[in-house]
């Protein structure tokens, strides 16, 4: 082999070895999304109960105190 085939085939190696890397740092990154969207959506429902709860009392209480309810 010459040293003009070496380099080339050094060159190739270097950029499959660079495709490779991307590949696996997008699969970290989709296994990571994934991870996060599975985190989210199992406690949707309890944050949204908590939301409406809690601007119901930020609404309701400051309301019904103003209008003399109490």
């Amino acid at each position: 082999m010459s040293d003009e085939e070496k380099k080339s085939t050094l060159i190739r190696m270097a950029a499959i070895d660079d495709m490779i890397e991307d590949m696996r740092y997008k699969g970290q990154i989709m296994a990571r999304t994934n991870k996060l969207e599975s985190g989210v959506m199992s406690g949707g429902l309890l944050g949204l109960a908590i939301g409406i709860g809690l601007s119901f009392v930020f609404v309701f209480i400051p309301w019904f105190i103003l209008s003399g309810g109490v």
